[in-house]
């Protein structure tokens, strides 16, 4: 595997290897030794596989609040999304800034988020189906803040009109950065 820092050094895009022959091909998706060699040490407790039916649904942009905040592996299984990460880190020198990374089934890499990003992500083609490793388990008494996924001031690329997209009623809601609460404060550099 290749780790490569992004545009937010702590947030990784990770291009797996597939080795392959007649039969198919086999990556390894997570390794806990390599990654840690990465600088990335998260023990997963939770799989996630998310399905989206029509191309131009936006799942965005969510994290859950410490105590069960969630450090991320997101993989694209299925299809192609546009995959997106907020540093919601308050005191962070790139606070507010987000990286926004193409990742297909047939490309073979994931994206690393760790704690203290927003995460959301468009689906570019119908069926598209994403996996994710989470640090903590889902709690709903963490999972009740989120940011607003259009946002003018995040600048965010969304490949779809805002009068297409398809989200969620709750996704409509969340407020801007410059109203989010405090959640998360800047520990220093990461991984």
């Amino acid at each position: 595997m290749q780790v490569e820092a992004t545009a937010i050094p702590d947030v990784k895009l990770v291009r797996l290897i597939a080795h392959g022959d007649e039969r198919g091909l086999f990556a390894e998706v997570w390794d806990k030794a390599k990654f840690a060699d990465q600088g990335i040490r998260e023990e997963w407790v939770l799989q996630g596989l998310s399905r989206q039916n029509r191309a131009g649904t936006i799942r965005a942009l969510h994290f859950q609040t410490p105590p069960q905040a969630q450090a991320k592996l997101v993989r694209v299984a299925r299809g192609r999304a546009l995959d997106v990460a907020v540093d919601l880190r308050v005191g962070s020198p790139t606070y507010g800034r987000h990286v926004a990374v193409e990742l297909s089934a047939e490309g073979w890499e994931a994206l690393y988020i760790p704690v203290g990003f927003a995460h959301g992500f468009c689906a570019l083609e119908d069926g598209t189906e994403l996996n994710y490793l989470l640090s903590a388990p889902y709690s709903p008494e963490c999972n009740h803040l989120g940011l607003l996924w259009n946002d003018p001031n995040l600048g965010i690329p969304w490949p779809v009109a805002e009068s297409e997209a398809i989200l969620a009623p709750r996704d409509r809601t969340f407020p801007r950065l410059k109203d989010l609460p405090e959640v998360f404060r800047y520990q220093g550099a990461g991984p």
